[in-house]
């Protein structure tokens, strides 16, 4: 492994641009103002040359969608280019996001997401946008289907399976401190489906954090609760297996790594290994993610600022 940037110092300016949803993608970073400003040429090109890099692609679309406006510049952008299965999809995510606003109908965001999907049968992220609008509106027979549909498209899909490990661990919150739970099965199997570099190896990190925010807010917030999440024996096992696996692979290609990273952060923190846990913080610098921060209901600004000083010894 290459060793870690210089430490990140407490620059303010540095901490204003925590959880930008682009994370480290320098290219989509520029290209989103761009688009924010009406000229979606850039945008074009961008997705163009994402090709079928899947998971990037899911990425760059979902961050240009939820530019303010991206609605009507996607429709600029269709009109202008009636066949562009690019324009299409991030209109059809944008009217997703429009939806989640309320903004917007889920009808007929379903509409322009099927429409997409239509014209590039092989893209994975129409479904995607299915799958965000089932985990809010739809059934759970509806939220499987479609994350069946994205999966059949890219069997290892990042962001499907964290959704679908969110939505599986707010199953049975009556359960309490199951380590049976499936939303552990799943993340297991999914694990276990992948090739050996896939950060699907860090999904029964995601697991064990989603399913502490769903008892966390049942039950309420402890300490010794938390203790007892973080240390039981699977958990201890599957934190192990994670970070060995971050120390061998190290993903820094992967479009949504900072996410899994600060998971995974956030896990050795709650394990009580903070040299662990800053290792990982000098790989996530200022890319920072809301979840799991903001577990099980802080302020994630605050939460993320403390839990990285406690981890640096530079509180």
């Amino acid at each position: 492994m290459s060793p870690p940037p210089p430490p990140l110092g407490r620059a303010r300016k540095r901490d204003a641009q925590l959880f930008d949803p682009a994370l480290c993608d320098a290219e989509l970073v520029d290209v989103r103002t761009q688009f924010t400003q009406g000229r979606w040429s850039r945008a074009r090109s961008l997705l163009v040359g994402t090709g079928d890099d899947w998971d990037r692609r899911g990425h760059r679309v979902v961050v240009l969608a939820e530019t303010p406006a991206a609605t009507a510049w996607a429709r600029e952008w269709l009109l202008a280019e009636p066949e562009s299965a690019d324009a299409a999809t991030l209109l059809a995510c944008a009217a997703v996001f429009g939806a989640l606003r309320r903004k917007g109908t889920p009808a007929a965001a379903e509409e322009a997401c099927r429409r997409a999907a239509a014209l590039l049968p092989a893209d994975p992220t129409p479904w995607l946008g299915l799958l965000l609008l089932s985990r809010a509106f739809g059934t759970e027979e509806e939220f499987s289907r479609h994350f069946d549909q994205v999966r059949a498209r890219h069997r290892e899909h990042h962001h499907a399976h964290h959704l679908m490990v969110a939505k599986l661990a707010e199953r049975t919150p009556g359960a309490g401190q199951d380590p049976l739970h499936e939303v552990y099965d799943f993340a297991a199997w999914a694990a276990e489906e992948s090739p050996a570099d896939s950060p699907l190896a860090v999904l029964p990190v995601i697991a064990h954090a989603e399913r502490y925010r769903v008892l966390a807010a049942r039950h309420g917030h402890h300490p010794d609760s938390a203790a007892a999440h973080w240390s039981g024996r699977r958990a201890r096992q599957v934190l192990r297996s994670a970070f060995d696996w971050w120390l061998e692979w190290e993903r820094e290609d992967h479009p949504r790594n900072r996410v899994d990273l600060n998971f995974l952060a956030h896990a050795k923190l709650c394990e009580g290994r903070p040299a662990e846990a800053a290792a990982l913080f000098h790989r996530i610098g200022r890319h920072a993610t809301r979840a799991p921060w903001s577990y099980p209901d802080l302020d994630p600004h605050k939460a993320f600022l403390a839990a990285r000083s406690a981890a640096l010894g530079t509180a």
